[in-house]
């Protein structure tokens, strides 16, 4: 073990590859903070988390300012004792997205080199379940495309071996949005995966009846039916159609994952390291849900997803939507519609350090030390 001398950070703005639009939404860009810790031994790992276009800077100035002083002389390798620390530091703010997407760069910082340390994979050192997984695309599919370009897309991607694609629903009407999932079973077959995200785009009324006539097409899922913090609601529809139901990605804390497998709320779990806090929360709320015979799918960051899958025994896939191509030297390897964890020590994502401090916010790109 060695003592944290240095913690820097940086953040850059990502913008999309594609026009991204759900139900109550558009994806401005990727603000990405990062975190790069060294120890005493001269051992680095580097973190980082992402906002969908605010946020970013109060995520800056909860780690400068309050989260990553604190990590001055502590011991790199005790990430449970740190991270239920900075929880604490900051009890009054949470459970909320901007101090968990903090969390997250720090977290993941720490994971990144305790498993740089053991010069070891992270998805052999967080469990090692399997080297590969299967993948499913969301690039195809948002809410403005027009059903012809979304079984355009998913037919390119089935002949790259991708075994599903997400379609955005929440049209105005329900015939709108039957009409899009229609043409994508029609033209893909029984065999092909089909899975739909509603953003929290619905009432309960509206989640109901668009879910009953949704049920005729076989859906791997809905997601995010109704607003996050809904339990009631979605145990309910949950209860009312046989579709199964997936949320995660606006949940900040194992206990929110908690109560949704306890009561049956979702037979899908899409908990994403940037908004739960990092790997630490991460694979506790993937070990509950197998727990729950519930299967983990996580949202986004699939860089970093894709070694978490291949780590627990429940990762069933992971979300297809690239993002780090500009400030990385090599992507995620992913061949016939899997995607393979990488086998280089630490996350496994090649950063290239020189994209990112060109692209990098001076306001944001700050040194800490001891004595500093």
């Amino acid at each position: 073990m060695a003592r944290i001398e240095h913690v820097a950070l940086s953040m850059v703005a990502l913008e999309p590859k594609v026009v991204r639009t759900d139900a109550i939404q558009s994806f401005e860009r990727q603000e990405t903070p990062f975190v790069t810790i060294t120890d005493a031994d001269g051992a680095v790992g580097t973190g980082y988390s992402y906002t969908i276009g605010t946020g970013g800077s109060s995520v800056m100035r909860l780690l400068a300012d309050h989260l990553c002083p604190r990590l001055i002389g502590r011991e790199a390798d005790e990430i449970e004792a740190i991270w239920h620390d900075l929880e604490f530091a900051t009890h009054a703010t949470t459970i909320g997205a901007i101090t968990s997407i903090a969390l997250a760069a720090i977290d993941t910082a720490l994971w990144d080199l305790r498993c740089r340390r053991a010069d070891t994979p992270l998805w052999r050192l967080a469990g090692g379940a399997r080297a590969s997984a299967p993948c499913y695309t969301t690039e195809g599919g948002w809410l403005h495309i027009e059903p012809e370009a979304l079984v355009e897309d998913a037919l390119a991607a089935r002949e790259r071996g991708f075994t599903g694609s997400k379609v955005k629903i929440g049209k105005p009407t329900v015939s709108e949005d039957v009409a899009r999932i229609a043409a994508m079973r029609e033209a893909m077959g029984p065999g092909y995966e089909i899975m739909t995200d509603a953003n929290q785009g619905f009432a309960r009324d509206t989640a109901r009846r668009r879910a009953e006539a949704l049920r005729p097409f076989d859906l791997a899922w809905i997601e995010e039916p109704l607003a996050a913090d809904d339990l009631a609601g979605h145990v309910e529809l949950a209860r009312a159609t046989p579709i199964p139901i997936a949320v995660g990605e606006s949940l900040y804390s194992i206990r929110h994952f908690a109560d949704y497998a306890a009561r049956g709320g979702a037979s899908i779990l899409q908990v994403d390291v940037g908004r739960i806090g990092g790997i630490t929360p991460w694979l506790k709320v993937a070990h509950m849900a197998e727990a729950f015979d519930i299967a983990i799918c996580p949202h986004f960051l699939m860089e970093l997803h894709a070694s978490l899958v291949c780590a627990v025994q429940n990762g069933r896939y992971v979300e297809y939507i690239p993002q780090l191509d500009e400030i990385t030297a090599t992507g995620l390897r992913i061949e016939g519609g899997r995607a393979h964890a990488p086998e280089t020590p630490g996350l496994g994502i090649d950063w290239d350090s020189d994209a990112i401090s060109a692209r990098a916010i001076p306001e944001f790109t700050i040194e800490i030390r001891e004595g500093a």
